[in-house]
């Protein structure tokens, strides 16, 4: 059987950078089952010159379809084919429609890392019941709970609609800040309005509205995306978007601080009673077919308890096999994990 390996993107991070290999090899994992022509096999780590590499198998050399997806594994850096002792290298065309800062420039206390923020969202895209056809279309992306928009930003590159919540006023100002200045400086065409944010006369909160095209000819027809950012309360999803709006819902869940709603009886502390009160109003903008993916800390929730709330919201979660490799330390307070789960079409 042929086989391949990938040279692991480096990252700023040293603690991630550690669990990169091992994660990378969950994400293969589930991209073989998920999406490619074959399912991959024998993933492991290995050295090569004094370098490490993920060493995978496929049942048959790799089609163009397949190097279109694997092009998109969040810690790829290069892909080569393995044969006699040489290494060979693979052309492959990321999924990118602009430039990684978009990603990179944000640095602020708790931003996910942005490698890990693409891994979510892709083991989340491949749970839908279409899991190859967004390398083809433009989906549309919610976080409900998107902070400083490191999701939003991914959806962006990805050449996604991206819709976004946050209750904290100061996260929305500051995504609104770089957003609108990152476009001015890449000279992307684009329209940026905010304002108050109504519903039946009823104060939310604010939002703001993106219009844009990385190509000019494309903005003058119209052929545009769109990226909205509401500063509201995430119990309100389903009362600012339609039922069955979404295809993928992708959210970092908070480790454990003050975070998320105002409503009923006052801020909700706990991710446990957040994420029971918010997961069924998400589940309702989330289109038949869609996929859910949540990252959280395991040391304030467990996993177990999480697939509860999921499955009383009538999702199918994914669970065994690589789905449940995904767990990494953070620091000493937070070990990371990821669910995802598809509503039944």
């Amino acid at each position: 059987m042929p086989e391949y390996v990938i040279l692991v993107h480096p990252s700023a991070n040293r603690v991630y950078a550690a669990s990169a290999p091992a994660l990378l090899r969950a994400e293969l994992a589930v991209f073989g089952a998920a999406g490619l022509a074959g399912e991959l096999s024998a993933a492991e780590e290995v050295e090569l010159g004094g370098v490490g590499y993920v060493k995978f198998t496929s049942p048959e050399p790799l089609s163009e379809a397949d190097i279109a997806l694997l092009a998109n594994l969040s810690s790829l850096y290069a892909l080569f084919e393995l044969g006699d002792g040489v290494l060979r290298p693979i052309t492959v065309r990321p999924l990118a429609k602009t430039d990684s800062d978009l990603l990179t420039i944000q640095k602020y206390a708790g931003k996910t890392n942005e490698q890990f923020t693409k891994l979510l969202l892709n083991v989340t895209l491949l749970a839908t019941d279409a899991p190859a056809a967004w390398l083809g279309r433009p989906l549309r992306l919610l976080d409900p709970l998107c902070g400083r928009g490191t999701t939003l930003n991914q959806a962006v590159m990805y050449g996604f609609d991206a819709t976004g919540l946050d209750v904290d006023g100061k996260d929305f100002e500051a995504y609104e800040q770089f957003i609108k200045t990152w476009l001015r400086t890449k000279r992307v065409k684009h329209t940026a309005d905010s304002g108050q944010l109504r519903r039946n006369k009823v104060r939310l909160g604010r939002r703001l509205d993106v219009e844009y095209s990385f190509d000019k000819d494309d903005y003058k027809a119209g052929r545009t995306r769109r990226l909205t950012y509401f500063n509201a309360d995430t119990l309100t999803t389903d009362e600012l978007l339609k039922p069955g709006s979404v295809d993928v819902l992708v959210t970092d869940a908070p480790y454990g601080v003050q975070h998320g709603s105002h409503r009923e009886a006052g801020l909700a502390r706990s991710p446990r009673d957040l994420l029971a009160a918010a997961v069924p109003v998400w589940t309702r903008v989330l289109r038949p077919g869609g996929a859910l993916g949540i990252s959280w800390n395991t040391n304030v929730l467990p996993r177990e308890d999480l697939v509860a709330v999921l499955a009383r919201a009538g999702l199918d979660v994914r669970e065994g096999g690589p789905y449940e490799e995904f767990a990494h330390r953070v620091d000493q307070a937070i070990v990371r994990d990821l669910v995802v789960a598809a509503k039944p079409a």
